[in-house]
C-alpha cells in the first residue's frame, strides 16, 4: 500500500510539473489531448458559462463573465499548488517517513509538513528525523520556490498581452463605432480611403500578436474587454468583413494590404477556434443579399462603391465561408456577441458617453452639423 502511494505521488508530481512548464514557460501550442489545464479550463467554463446563458444580455452578464478570466487564472494556481502538496505529502507517508512528534507522525502530519515547506515558511515545528525524508523536503522547497517564482513572473506577462490587446480594440471605437461595423469603418474613410493601408497594417500585426498570444495562454480569450459592446473577437470580425469587401468590390491602394490583413485574421481566429476545441459552425453567415444591396447603397451615397458585378457576390461569398464558420464558434462558446455588418439607424460610440450623459452629436470632422441652423 505505502508503495502505491509513493508512485502515486511521485506520478501526480511529474504530471502537475509537466502541465505547468507548458501551460507558463513553452511558448507554442500544445496539441496533446490530455492535459489537467484543459481539462480544469472546460469544465470550469461550462459550469461558469451555464449560469451566464440563463441570464438575459446586459451589463450585468457582462460584468459576470469578465470575471472568469481573472478568477479562473487564480483558481488554476491554487489547484497547481493543493495538488503538488498532496502528491509530496503521499510520497513521503509512502516512504514511511517518520516526523519529530510523538508517534512518528500520520498522514495528516505529512500533509502539514508538506504545506510548510511547499510555501517555504520554514516553522520548524515538523520535521522529518530519516535522511531520504529530508531529501525530499529539499525538492520540495526547490520546487515551491519556483513555482511561487513562474506565476509572480507568468501575471505580468499575460497582463502586457492583454493591454496591447485592448489597446487597438479602443482606438477601433472612434473609426468604427461600438460595437464595430465594417460599414462605419469604410463609410467614415470615404474620402480617403487610401488611408485605410496604414490602418490595415496596423491591424495585420494586432492579429499575428493575439495569435501568438493566445495560443500560447489560452486563457485571454477569456478575458473581456473594458466596455460591454466591445470584444476582441466583435473587433477581430469588423476587421475580417472590412478587408473582405475592399478585397472583392472596392478599387483603391489598399487593396493589397487588405488581402494580406485578411489573410493574418483569418489565421487567428481558425487557429484560436482549434486552440479553444470549437468546430466551425455552418449555421448560415450574417450578411444578406438584402443587406448585402442595402449596404452597397449607403456606401455609395458616401462616396465607397462596391463592385456589383456579376461575380463579386460569389466571391465575397468564398471569402465569408473562410471565416464565419470559426467566429461563429468562438461567439457561441465565449457568448461574445459578433457585430454587424451595418452600423444601424443609432451609432453608439464609447468615446462620446460618460456617466454623466452623451456628448452633442457631431460630424467627422468636428464641425457641428447644425452650426448654421
Amino acid at each position: 500500500m505505502r508503495w502505491l502511494m509513493t508512485v502515486a505521488g511521485v506520478v501526480w508530481i511529474a504530471i502537475i510539473v509537466w502541465d505547468t512548464f507548458e501551460a507558463i514557460v513553452l511558448p507554442r501550442r500544445v496539441t496533446r489531448r490530455f492535459r489537467t489545464t484543459r481539462m480544469f479550463f472546460r469544465t470550469t467554463w461550462w459550469l461558469w458559462s451555464a449560469v451566464a446563458r440563463r441570464m438575459r444580455p446586459s451589463g450585468r452578464r457582462d460584468t459576470y463573465l469578465s470575471i472568469y478570466g481573472p478568477l479562473s487564472l487564480l483558481l488554476l494556481f491554487a489547484a497547481w499548488a493543493a495538488s503538488l502538496i498532496v502528491a509530496f505529502a503521499l510520497v513521503q507517508s509512502g516512504l514511511g517517513t517518520r516526523l519529530s512528534i510523538e508517534g512518528g507522525g500520520r498522514f495528516i502530519h505529512h500533509l502539514y509538513l508538506s504545506g510548510e515547506t511547499f510555501f517555504t515558511l520554514g516553522l520548524g515545528d515538523v520535521a522529518p528525523v530519516s535522511p531520504l525524508g529530508r531529501i525530499v523536503l529539499v525538492v520540495e522547497a526547490g520546487m515551491g520556490f519556483g513555482f511561487l517564482a513562474l506565476v509572480i513572473g507568468y501575471v505580468p506577462v499575460l497582463y502586457q498581452a492583454f493591454s496591447r490587446r485592448e489597446v487597438e480594440i479602443t482606438l477601433l471605437d472612434a473609426r468604427a463605432g461600438s460595437p464595430p461595423s465594417a460599414e462605419e469603418l469604410l463609410r467614415g474613410h470615404g474620402d480617403d480611403l487610401d488611408a485605410l493601408t496604414e490602418l490595415f497594417g496596423e491591424w495585420e500585426r494586432w492579429c499575428a500578436d493575439v495569435l501568438e498570444s493566445h495560443l500560447s495562454y489560452p486563457v485571454l480569450s477569456f478575458y473581456r474587454s473594458q466596455h460591454d459592446n466591445q470584444s476582441w473577437l466583435a473587433a477581430l470580425t469588423t476587421v475580417l468583413d472590412t478587408s473582405a469587401l475592399i478585397t472583392v468590390g472596392v478599387e483603391c491602394a489598399c487593396q493589397r494590404q487588405a488581402r494580406l490583413t485578411f489573410a493574418m485574421a483569418r489565421h487567428t481566429v481558425a487557429d484560436v477556434a482549434q486552440v479553444l476545441g470549437r468546430p466551425p459552425l455552418r449555421d448560415g453567415y450574417r450578411l444578406s443579399p438584402d443587406d448585402l444591396s442595402n449596404l452597397r447603397a449607403s456606401l455609395g451615397a458616401a462616396g465607397v462603391t462596391l463592385d456589383g458585378g456579376a461575380g463579386a457576390d460569389e466571391k465575397l461569398a468564398e471569402l465569408q465561408a473562410m471565416y464565419e464558420p470559426y467566429v461563429a464558434a468562438l461567439s457561441r462558446y465565449l457568448i461574445m456577441p459578433l457585430p454587424s455588418w451595418r452600423a444601424g439607424a443609432a451609432l453608439h460610440e464609447n468615446w462620446r458617453t460618460t456617466a454623466w450623459g452623451s456628448a452633442p452629436t457631431a460630424s467627422r470632422d468636428g464641425v457641428d452639423p447644425h452650426e448654421d441652423d
